[in-house]
């Protein structure tokens, strides 16, 4: 998905936005349709509780003027009674409108009924006081007596069931409630968690590419080109890609010339300087005549700078070849404990110059390694002379090896100084090329900074590790450790 950084930042934004939005919507809407239905629900059974004291109040104001017009046969008694009768049936009607169960209707319906009645025997009443015949008055009396207790039973049952159909009504609104309280609340955990992932996602998407980014630059700085990267999302990302890509090929062909250049350089200056050492040493033998001490003075100089500048280039070639792969490594099964101690030989007369104490501690035997005797020396002879180096007079070196059996088994190398120690940031960086570093308070020592990049390749070329430990003013140790 080739969507730039600001892009799927708004997406990010609009979609949460719209998901707040959404579950606001749908708890608004919930909200009101409740507060709706209850205030129905209320002013219902209240209209309900109304309409049924006003049948009830009717249905007794009819009872009372029919039983004055029995006594008196007062024809206005009888006009009343008539009238109420036209109100009665509005607020029936009005109570049938709004019943909300079939118990409520029946009991209105039975009330009508038993009204009906009750009006039936009182008009055939009135015609028989009206003729002046005589009739069973006190029949008709018991029996209007009983409709109208009916009648007024059935509408105190209306206003039950309709107390009762409105109480059910709550009820069930108020698990809809709790239903649509669980609704909301499930939504607001989807959304929190599609929010979340949606996020994740997003802040996935930029800062993976930048931590491979940032991965690369310090390989980079580390001198590992390696290969490119391969990013296409986001743009903006893709081209910062892009860029360390072609600053890698830069570097990669820059540090090929540079390699190409040491390595044809120290080719070409090896055989001269080894015509110049040689004839430095053969000049004693071809001058007539005794040297003065000026010219073997001038003679030894000339023998130390030869055999330095020599070195140098013997260390860039080998340098050279290492990296390029190009290196031959003549591997056989030996023993390390006499490569120990011939390095320690070839050393010893530069630690006693500098009246440094050089030293072996092994207390078992070694296990036998598959290795290239000659580099593994060279190895060694570089990180004695390195500690020799650094070490101020008076100090101590030694050098101490032991087998390892955690992991893979192989031994264990290290090389102890007494020098001014390493600070942290820079014990990664010494093994680097040209790199090297004078602790505070120290001498300035002379060197080529190849040393210990040379230990490096020797050691990882055998399938091996180093790393340095120290603290400033504490001295250093080498380590490196070779599979067995």
């Amino acid at each position: 998905m080739n969507v730039t950084i600001f892009s799927r930042l708004v997406f990010g934004y609009l979609t949460i936005f719209v998901l707040v939005i959404i579950l606001s919507f749908y708890t608004i809407v919930e909200m009101g349709r409740f507060g709706e239905v209850t205030y129905t629900l209320m002013m219902n059974n209240n209209r309900m509780v109304e309409y049924t004291g006003k049948l009830t109040d009717t249905t007794l104001s009819q009872i009372r003027y029919e039983r004055k017009f029995v006594v008196t046969k007062d024809p206005a008694f009888h006009s009343q009674f008539i009238r109420l009768k036209s109100d009665f049936d509005q607020v029936a009607e009005q109570a049938l409108s709004l019943a909300g169960s079939a118990q409520v209707r029946r009991s209105l319906n039975s009330a009508r009924e038993s009204y009906a009645h009750y009006h039936s025997l009182f008009d055939e009443e009135a015609r028989y006081l009206q003729a002046g015949t005589r009739y069973p008055q006190q029949w008709y009396k018991e029996e209007k007596e009983r409709i109208a207790n009916e009648l007024i039973g059935e509408l105190e049952k209306v206003k039950l069931y309709s107390q009762d159909h409105t109480d059910q009504e709550i009820e069930r609104l108020y698990e809809a409630g709790t239903r649509a309280r669980k609704i909301a609340m499930a939504m607001a955990g989807g959304f929190l968690v599609f929010s979340l992932a949606l996020s994740f996602l997003i802040q996935r998407s930029i800062t993976r590419p930048i931590a491979l980014m940032k991965k690369k630059t310090r390989e980079i700085a580390r001198g590992n080109f390696g290969d490119d990267l391969h990013l296409s999302s986001p743009p903006e990302v893709a081209e910062l890609a892009q860029a360390i890509n072609f600053m890698c090929d830069k570097l990669k062909q820059l540090d090929k010339m540079k390699s190409d250049f040491f390595s044809s350089m120290s080719h070409e200056l090896r055989n001269p300087l080894s015509t110049i050492k040689m004839g430095i040493q053969l000049l004693p033998e071809k001058m007539e005549g005794p040297f003065t001490e000026k010219q073997k003075k001038l003679l030894t100089i000339l023998s130390e700078e030869s055999n330095r500048v020599l070195e140098l280039v013997n260390s860039l070639l080998d340098l050279s070849k290492m990296e390029a792969g190009m290196m031959t490594y003549h591997l056989e099964k030996k023993e390390l404990s006499p490569l120990i101690d011939k390095a320690i030989k070839e050393m010893q007369p530069l630690a006693e110059a500098k009246k440094i104490h050089l030293s072996k501690k092994t207390t078992e035997a070694l296990p036998v390694l598959e290795m290239d005797s000659e580099r593994i020396l060279q190895a060694l002879r570089n990180l004695i002379g390195n500690a020799v180096k650094f070490t101020p007079a008076g100090g101590q070196v030694t050098l101490s090896a032991r087998t390892t059996n955690g992991g893979t088994r192989g031994v264990s190398v290290s090389v102890t100084d007494t020098g001014p120690g390493i600070p942290e940031e820079n014990l990664n960086s010494i093994f680097e090329k040209y790199r090297q570093v004078t602790p505070n308070g120290s001498h300035s020592v002379k060197g080529t900074g190849l040393g210990l990049a040379l230990v490096r390749e020797i050691i990882t070329s055998h399938g091996g590790r180093v790393w340095a430990e120290s603290k400033p003013g504490q001295g250093s140790t080498f380590h490196f450790v070779l599979p067995a």
